[in-house]
């Protein structure tokens, strides 16, 4: 069972009394470009080949917000308060209308990223860490959170054989460089900073991403066997 811990001390709301979750949650953390998607993929078909009943989540899947949020970004225009606003809104309603009631019915739920993401983004963007904390409060602490660790170097050509870089990626919001790749370089620079912050804050595992897929997909096969449930 998923032991019922938050980040935050108002989240039982969320919660009947001595209520038990039967699935797991586990998270796949990373920065943009350093393969989630790709081990998400090799993931799901794996844990259902094996017997079990997976469901993906990731940011801007809310019903709620997502499309709205999508549209927002393509302006180029959003302040860093109200981005920031806007993905908690998001991440509030995918957890209680998706991933709460995944784990009720005994589902794996597999999200590619949760609020480690979140914060170090508007952090970096002159976010109070005090006030982050306390709007992601509601978060319920995952089975694991597996971090697929590079370095900046490494990340570069990922993203350019991917197809260059993404204007909210390369933090061009926050007027880092002069052009998309110096400010990709920059912006990341700072994400990275913070996500080696947050390993030991919130215990990530950490996985190399710059071996194989293959292998990579072994390691976190490795990580997840031992949180199954069994019987």
């Amino acid at each position: 069972m998923t032991k019922l811990e938050f980040y935050g001390i108002d989240a039982m709301h969320l919660m009947k009394r001595d209520e038990l979750l039967p699935g797991r949650l586990i998270v796949i953390e990373g920065t943009d470009g350093v393969g989630r998607s790709t081990q998400l993929n090799l993931l799901r078909p794996w844990l259902e080949g094996i017997g079990y009943a997976v469901v993906n989540t990731e940011m801007t899947r809310s019903v709620l917000v997502g499309s709205g949020l999508k549209q927002a970004k393509e302006g180029h225009t959003l302040g860093s308060i109200t981005l920031s606003l806007f993905y908690a809104t998001d991440f509030a309603d995918r957890f209680e209308s998706q991933i709460l009631p995944a784990l009720r019915a005994g589902f794996i739920v597999l999200t590619d990223r949760y609020i480690y993401s979140l914060i170090a983004r508007a952090f970096v963007r002159g976010a109070d860490l005090h006030w982050l904390r306390s709007i992601y409060g509601l978060a319920l602490k995952p089975d694991a959170i597996l971090y697929l660790n590079i370095s900046l170097e490494e990340l570069i050509p990922r993203v350019l054989q991917r197809g260059g870089f993404d204007y909210w990626e390369s933090g061009m919001d926050m007027r880092l460089g002069s052009d998309l790749y110096e400010s990709f370089i920059n912006y990341q620079a700072r994400l990275l900073i913070e996500y080696d912050r947050m390993m030991e804050t919130y215990g990530f595992q950490s996985i190399d991403a710059t071996l194989p897929v293959e292998r990579v997909f072994e390691q976190l096969k490795q990580c997840i066997i031992p949180l199954l449930p069994h019987g």
